[in-house]
């Protein structure tokens, strides 16, 4: 069920980002070139690299840090060494199962677009493919996810208070947010 609604609101944030786009190019020109039409070069790169491409906002904007930020940060934010370790472990983790994922999408897309571009689409097929690329879009964000959800665990309310504030997520907090039993003490 998650899955499907995370899918629904992938699809209409794309489709309103689409006539965006169409609406100042006059539709899609130029993107018919692409090897995989549904998909920029730099989208195909950050999923076949692991990128976060935005994936674990939820996470990350409500005091969930992410591991690879707080290992750019681990001097500022006084990690310890154990710490630092635990954030090593869970980005490798995340990255590993990002990039899984991430090629799993690509190939998927690749076969859906080949199809079309053939001419031999058939709505079976077609019904397939998109619910296999949506589950994979589900498992990858999740892989995301699941990375802020260890760095919540690792890091102390202090840390991740330290954290926010050093990525400017100051505005709008709400005193004890990251204090919700969460997190070392």
């Amino acid at each position: 069920m998650r899955q499907t609604i995370w899918l629904l609101v992938l699809l209409l944030a794309s489709a309103s980002v689409g006539v965006a786009q169409e609406s100042k190019r006059g539709g899609y020109a130029g993107e018919e070139r692409r090897e995989i039409k549904s998909l920029s070069a730099e989208e195909v790169e950050g999923l076949l690299q692991g990128r976060g491409m935005g994936l674990a906002r939820a996470a990350e904007l409500n005091h969930y840090p992410g591991p690879h930020h707080v290992l750019e940060l681990a001097e500022r934010l006084e990690l310890t060494a154990e710490q630092r370790a635990g954030a090593q472990a869970a980005f490798e983790k995340m990255r590993a199962r990002a990039i899984l994922h991430g090629a799993k999408i690509v190939e998927l897309e690749r076969e859906l677009d080949e199809l079309f571009a053939k001419g031999q689409i058939e709505d079976a097929r077609m019904r397939e493919l998109t619910a296999e690329i949506g589950q994979a879009q589900g498992l990858l964000r999740a892989a995301h996810l699941a990375a802020h959800l260890e760095m919540r665990r690792l890091l102390s309310p202090r840390q991740i208070a330290r954290y926010d504030e050093l990525r400017g997520y100051t505005t709008g907090r709400k005193t004890g947010a990251a204090h919700d039993g969460h997190g070392k003490h």
